[in-house]
C-alpha cells in the first residue's frame, strides 16, 4: 500500500509549525489564551479547519504540545553539571532566562490554562518536577562525595531552588525590560550554589 506523502512526518511537521507560529503570534498581539478561538488559529495558519483537527484533539492538545517543545528546549538549555562550577551556572542561568523571554507568551498561557484544566495542570508541573527531580539527584550525588553538608535536605532544597526559581524568572519577565536578566540570571546562580551546592559547614 502506497502511503500518501502529505500525511508524513513532514508535513505532520510543517503544519504543526504554522499552527504553533499562529498561536504565538495571536498571544502576541495581547490575547489570552481563552480568548482565541480555532477559527482565529487557522484562520491566522492559513490551514483548512480538518488539517487542524487532524493533528490536534483541541486547543489543549495544541497548547500542551506547543509548551511541550518550549519546555524541553528549556530542559535542555538548563542543563549543568557541578564541576563546571557557578560560572557554567550563570551562563545556563542566561541561556534559560533568554529563552523564557522568547517564548514568556506561551509559557504565561500555559498557566493561565493550568489553572482551569487538570489535564494542562499536569502537564505544566510535570515539567518543573522532572527537573526537580534532577537537581534533587545532583545534590544528594554530590552530598555523598562529601561536597555538600550533610545537614542539607535534597528534596527540600530543590523544590526551594527549582520551583521557586521557576516563579522568579517569570515575575521578572513580567516586570523587566530585559535590561535586568544578567543580574538575575548572577543572583540566581549564587544561590544555587552557594545556598545549596557548596554551603559553608553547618
Amino acid at each position: 500500500m502506497t502511503r500518501n506523502p502529505s500525511q508524513g512526518p513532514e508535513r505532520r511537521a510543517a503544519v504543526e509549525t504554522k499552527v504553533f507560529a499562529a498561536v504565538e503570534a495571536l498571544l502576541a498581539q495581547g490575547m489570552s489564551y481563552t480568548e482565541i478561538s480555532v477559527q482565529r488559529i487557522i484562520s491566522e495558519a492559513d490551514i483548512a479547519r480538518s488539517t487542524f483537527y487532524v493533528h490536534f484533539r483541541d486547543k489543549t492538545d495544541l497548547l500542551s504540545r506547543l509548551a511541550g517543545t518550549i519546555r524541553r528546549t528549556l530542559f535542555g538549555l538548563s542543563d549543568w553539571k557541578p564541576p563546571a562550577g557557578p560560572e557554567g551556572l550563570i551562563e545556563a542561568f542566561e541561556r534559560v532566562i533568554a529563552y523564557h523571554r522568547e517564548h514568556y507568551d506561551v509559557l504565561s498561557a500555559m498557566a493561565e490554562v493550568a489553572a482551569y484544566d487538570p489535564t494542562v495542570r499536569d502537564f505544566y508541573t510535570s515539567n518543573l518536577e522532572e527537573f526537580d527531580a534532577r537537581t534533587r539527584k545532583s545534590l544528594a550525588d554530590e552530598q555523598r562525595a562529601g561536597l555538600v553538608p550533610a545537614g542539607l535536605d535534597p528534596t527540600a532544597a530543590s523544590r526551594i531552588i527549582v520551583w521557586g526559581g521557576e516563579q522568579a524568572i517569570a515575575h521578572h519577565i513580567r516586570v523587566d525590560d530585559g535590561s535586568g536578566d544578567a543580574a538575575l540570571a548572577r543572583e540566581l546562580s549564587l544561590i544555587w550554589w552557594h545556598g545549596a551546592y557548596r554551603r559553608g559547614t553547618e
